[in-house]
């Protein structure tokens, strides 16, 4: 059984391999789609899916494993909280961003970048956009809970 400092470094680390995650597919879409060219496009659309599996899926998992048996018992806001976040956090990644990605990379594959294409790909950034403010706020919530609790006076 691991340690919790153990299990927190671990959460720590898949929290913010998540957050890195999405940070690097948001400069990838915007980099591909300022080059212009199609090609660059169907690679970064390559590039995310490749990453979504190998990487964002695996970090969100890890991190809601590990937040879910650290918070077991606790009675706290902050932790009821977390739990609500990464609930929505995983909706948005699974009936709203992976559907996306799958079908803005079908459709650079195709050729087919237009109005429509740009259109999700705005609503794809966006939706990411939330997932990392979640996150974020994920983790400042985890940073407040590592300190020691003062006792009321």
């Amino acid at each position: 059984m691991l340690s919790r400092p153990v299990k927190a470094k671990l959460h720590a680390a898949a929290g913010g391999t998540a957050m890195l995650t999405i940070l690097a597919f948001q400069a990838l879409l915007w980099r591909a789609e300022a080059s212009g060219y199609p090609e660059d496009i169907l690679a970064a659309r390559v590039a995310i899916l490749w990453g979504v599996g190998l990487v964002l899926v695996p970090a969100m998992a890890g991190a809601g494993i590990s937040g879910a048996v650290m918070g077991r018992g606790w009675k706290r806001p902050e932790i009821a909280a977390k739990a609500r976040r990464m609930r929505v956090i995983a909706a948005n990644g699974l009936l709203v961003l992976l559907p996306l990605a799958i079908a803005l990379w079908w459709l650079a594959s195709k050729g087919m970048v237009e109005e429509r294409f740009f259109w999700l790909q705005r609503l794809e950034m966006l939706a990411g956009l939330v997932n990392l403010a979640l996150l974020g706020l994920n983790m400042r919530a985890g940073l407040r809970l590592r300190r020691p609790r003062r006792m009321a006076a």
